[in-house]
C-alpha cells in the first residue's frame, strides 16, 4: 500500500524529490518540527502523536476521522506502519489556495489596524509588530514564533489555545483578553496590561514575566515553569495553579485566596510578600516547604 502511494501511475504528474523536500519543509515549519520527521510519516516509519493530528487536520482542511479511516484501511491491507501519503503533503498549497491565506509571517507591521479581524487559522511568525491594534479579534489557535510585539492592543481578543514562543511582548494591552490554554514558551513579557485577562489553564515555560498589570486577572489552573516573575501583584482567587523552579523578584500576593496551588523548588520565595492572604492547608504546606514568609497568611477553616 505504501509503495503504491509513492509511485504515481503513468498518467499522473511525477513530483521531483526536490518538490517532496520543499513540501516536507513547508509542513514541518507549520508544525514546528523537522522535515525529517515528516518524511518518516510519509514512509510509514513513524506516526504523529495525537496533538500533531489535530494540527494536521486543520492544515489539510479535513476532519480527524479522515486519518482514522485511512489508517484503518491501510492497516487492513498491510502490517507495516500507516503512512501519510506524499500526495496529501504535496496538496498543502492547493488546500491553502482554496481559501484566503492568513499566514502573516515575516511582516513589518507598524501603526496598522486589524481590529475585529476574524477567522485567522494560520501562522504569525517572525514579524515585527509595533503599535498595531488587534482589538476584539478572533485569534484562537494561532502559532506565534519569534515575533517582536511592542505597544500593540489585543483588548477583548480571543487568543485561547495559541502557541507563543521565542517572542518579545512589551508595552501591550491584553485587557479582557481570553488566553485560556495558551502556551508562552521562551518569551519575554513585560510592562503590559493584562487587567481582567483570562489565564485559565495557560502555561508559562522558560519565560520572563515582569512589571505587568494583572489586576482582576483570572488564575485558574495556570502553570508557571522555570519562569522569572518580577514586580507583579497577584490578587483575587488563585486556584489549582502551579509554580515550579520559578524566581520571584518584587512579587506580592495581596487580598488573595490561594487554593490547591503547588509551589516547588522556587527561588527567592522569602522575598515574596503575602498581605491578607487566605490559603488551604495543602497550599500552606507547599509555601512553608519553599521557606516563604507566611506572616501575612491565614489558613482557611476546613
Amino acid at each position: 500500500m505504501r509503495n503504491n502511494l509513492r509511485q504515481p501511475a503513468k498518467e499522473d504528474n511525477f513530483v521531483s524529490s526536490e518538490t517532496h523536500q520543499k513540501n516536507f519543509a513547508q509542513l514541518a515549519q507549520q508544525l514546528f518540527i523537522s522535515p525529517q520527521a515528516v518524511g518518516k510519516w510519509e514512509r510509514g516509519e513513524s506516526m504523529p502523536d495525537i496533538t500533531i493530528f489535530n494540527q494536521l487536520a486543520r492544515i489539510f482542511g479535513v476532519d480527524l476521522n479522515y486519518f482514522s479511516e485511512n489508517f484503518q484501511s491501510e492497516m487492513s491491507e498491510t502490517t507495516s506502519s500507516p503512512s501519510i501519503p506524499a500526495s496529501q503533503i504535496e496538496n498543502i498549497t492547493e488546500k491553502k489556495d482554496s481559501a484566503p491565506s492568513w499566514d502573516m509571517s515575516k511582516l513589518n507591521l507598524i501603526d496598522t489596524d486589524f481590529s475585529g479581524l476574524k477567522n485567522l487559522h494560520e501562522q504569525f511568525n517572525s514579524s515585527n509588530m509595533q503599535r498595531c491594534s488587534f482589538a476584539d479579534s478572533e485569534m484562537q489557535g494561532l502559532q506565534f514564533g519569534g515575533n517582536n510585539i511592542d505597544a500593540c492592543d489585543f483588548t477583548q481578543s480571543n487568543m485561547s489555545h495559541c502557541r507563543i514562543q521565542s517572542s518579545i511582548i512589551g508595552n501591550s494591552i491584553f485587557s479582557k483578553c481570553n488566553l485560556g490554554e495558551t502556551e508562552f514558551n521562551r518569551c519575554n513579557i513585560g510592562k503590559s496590561n493584562f487587567t481582567e485577562a483570562d489565564f485559565t489553564h495557560a502555561r508559562f515555560k522558560s519565560s520572563n514575566f515582569g512589571e505587568n498589570n494583572i489586576q482582576n486577572a483570572i488564575w485558574q489552573g495556570t502553570a508557571f515553569h522555570d519562569t522569572n516573575i518580577q514586580d507583579v501583584v497577584f490578587e483575587g482567587n488563585i486556584e489549582n495553579c502551579y509554580f515550579e523552579n520559578c524566581s520571584f523578584y518584587g512579587v506580592k500576593f495581596q487580598n488573595a485566596n490561594i487554593l490547591n496551588t503547588f509551589f516547588k523548588n522556587n527561588k527567592k520565595m522569602k522575598r515574596v510578600q503575602f498581605v491578607d492572604c487566605k490559603v488551604d492547608k495543602i497550599t500552606y504546606a507547599f509555601l512553608k516547604s519553599n521557606l516563604a514568609n507566611l506572616s501575612g497568611v491565614s489558613i482557611l477553616a476546613s
